[in-house]
C-alpha cells in the first residue's frame, strides 16, 4: 500500500505506477497462471470471472473465458467481461491499451523466489483480505522447508551441477530465478553466472562449457539435445542424466506460484533419479 493511502486505496505496482482500488474487486481477470494460482489459493476463485488460456489449475479455472496470454491478450474479450481489475505481468502495450479503455490493471512481477511470497500478500490486500494472505506465505515458506528437509534426507553425494532449459532457444533459469532459488535450496550448483540474470538467453557454447552434471529439458527436446553441436561431449548427456517432465509437472515447476513446494518434489525426485 502506498504510504499515507486510505487503507485498501491505493497500491504502488511494478510499474512504478500508484493503482487506486477503493472497493475490493469482485470481478477480477488474471493473465498469468501463477496469478491464477495465487487468487485460487486465497480460497478467493470466485472472483475470477476470466484468465489467460494457459491457466488450468485449480480444475474449476478451466471452465472459465479465455482471453489469450501476455503476448496475444484480447483486449477485447477482456473488456467485454467488464472486470473491476486486471492482475497480469509485465506487458506495458497490453496495460497501455486496457488503461485507455478505463479498465483498471495491476502489473507484478513474478521472476524470483521474493516476489512470490510477496505477491500472496499483496494480492490478498489487493484483494481485501490481508488475513489470508499471511496465512498463505506463512504455509508455503513452512511448507517448502519441510519439503527441502525431506529431499536432503534422502540424498547425499556432492552438488550437482545443472542446467534448466526454459525453451530450446535457448533461455535457462540462473540461480536468481525463482527455479534457481528451489535448485539451491535442494544443494545444487546453477551453471549459469548470476550476472546474467534470472533467466537469460544463452550461447549454446556456453552451456557446452559449463558441462553440467544435470540437465532438466522440455520432452521436446529429449530426443535432440545430443544432435546439438558439441552437446554429445556433455556429461548429463553422455551419460544419459537428463530429466524430462510431465505437462502437469512442468507447469508446477515452471510457474511462480503457491505451490512451490511441489515443484521442490519434483526437482528433488529427478536430481535423486539422475543426479552423479
Amino acid at each position: 500500500m502506498v504510504p499515507g493511502a486510505a487503507h485498501g486505496a491505493a497500491y504502488r505496482d511494478d510499474l512504478g505506477r500508484v493503482v487506486n482500488v477503493a472497493q475490493s474487486p469482485r470481478r477480477l481477470i488474471t493473465v498469468l497462471p501463477s496469478l491464477t494460482e495465487i487468487v485460487c489459493a486465497l480460497d478467493e476463485c470466485s472472483r475470477l470471472v476470466g484468465t489467460d488460456s494457459y491457466s488450468n489449475w485449480p480444475a474449476s479455472v478451466r471452465t472459465l473465458p479465455k482471453v489469450g496470454g501476455l503476448d496475444d491478450a484480447s483486449i477485447e474479450g477482456i473488456a467485454a467481461l467488464h472486470p473491476d481489475l486486471v492482475l497480469l505481468s509485465a506487458a506495458e502495450r497490453t496495460v497501455e491499451r486496457l488503461e485507455a479503455l478505463g479498465i483498471r490493471t495491476f502489473v507484478i512481477e513474478t521472476q524470483t523466489f521474493g516476489d512470490v511470497t510477496r505477491n500472496v500478500e499483496r494480492i490478498a490486500a489487493l484483494l481485501g483480505v490481508p488475513g489470508k494472505g499471511a496465512a498463505l506465505r506463512q504455509k508455503i515458506e513452512a511448507d517448502v522447508r519441510s519439503t527441502v528437509a525431506a529431499q536432503k534426507a534422502v540424498r547425499g553425494g556432492p552438488a550437482p551441477r545443472v542446467y534448466f532449459e526454459i525453451d530450446s532457444t535457448p533461455y535457462a533459469a540462473g540461480p536468481d530465478s525463482f527455479i534457481g532459488e528451489l535448485l539451491d535450496r535442494l544443494g545444487a550448483t546453477n551453471i549459469v553466472s548470476r550476472d546474467l540474470g534470472p533467466f537469460p538467453k544463452l550461447n549454446p557454447e556456453y552451456i557446452v562449457r559449463q558441462n553440467p552434471d544435470v540437465m532438466m529439458v522440455l520432452p521436446s527436446e529429449i530426443a535432440r539435445i545430443a544432435d546439438r553441436p558439441g552437446w554429445r561431449t556433455i556429461r548429463a548427456v553422455r551419460e544419459h542424466r537428463v530429466c524430462v517432465f510431465s505437462v502437469a509437472d512442468r507447469d508446477v515447476v515452471t510457474r511462480p506460484g503457491p505451490r512451490l513446494a511441489d515443484a521442490l518434489q519434483i526437482l528433488g525426485d529427478c536430481l535423486r533419479r539422475v543426479a552423479p
